[in-house]
């Protein structure tokens, strides 16, 4: 049995779960997310707790068990803490700007680069305008943002200049030597 699969999702205070045939709706004080179960998954609530169980031993259903679970553990603890991911904007004069659902990045191209946040997703920028926050409820869309953004200007190998998450290490290559 799969060792993630077979744990117990908490349900905390606030947070309200209903389960129907084929979908899980959770509503809690931060938004509401739902997923749709997998055939072969079966999904039922005691004790305060949501229990996922597979009907067969397939590899299929063997790999869907433990994915079911934690994706549901990750819809509850979204909608009751939700998620952040922060990025910071590394090298000289690139910097970014968040106006309403939109954010502006000066990342040394020879125009501005205007990025459109989805639904679901917030960002805001420190007064440096260097580091910017990302929050949401759903961790999938919050990191495909966060990998997006990167995508803009991922940081460069000899100086490490670029957007990268906080707390990134980026090894840098060395330059050429012998010049004098």
């Amino acid at each position: 049995m799969s060792r993630i699969g077979k744990q117990p999702i908490a349900i905390p205070q606030g947070v309200n779960v209903e389960i129907k045939k084929d979908v899980v709706k959770v509503k809690g004080p931060k938004g509401e997310n739902s997923y749709s179960i997998p055939q072969r998954i079966k999904v039922s609530m005691a004790d305060n707790n949501i229990l996922v169980e597979r009907l067969s031993d397939m590899k299929e259903d063997r790999a869907l068990h433990g994915l079911a679970r934690s994706l549901m553990s990750n819809m509850v603890n979204g909608v009751f803490k939700g998620y952040e991911r922060v990025l910071e904007i590394i090298g000289i004069g690139y910097r970014a700007q968040v106006k309403g659902n939109r954010i502006l990045f000066t990342l040394g191209y020879s125009h501005p680069v205007e990025f459109e946040l989805p639904a679901g997703v917030a960002a805001k920028a420190d007064e440096k305008q260097t580091t910017i926050t990302l929050s949401g409820i759903d961790k999938q869309l919050l990191g495909q943002v966060a990998a997006n953004i990167k995508e803009l200007r991922t940081p460069d190998a000899y100086k490490g200049k670029g957007v990268r998450y906080a707390g990134e290490r980026i090894k840098l290559k060395a330059g050429k030597t012998g010049k004098k």
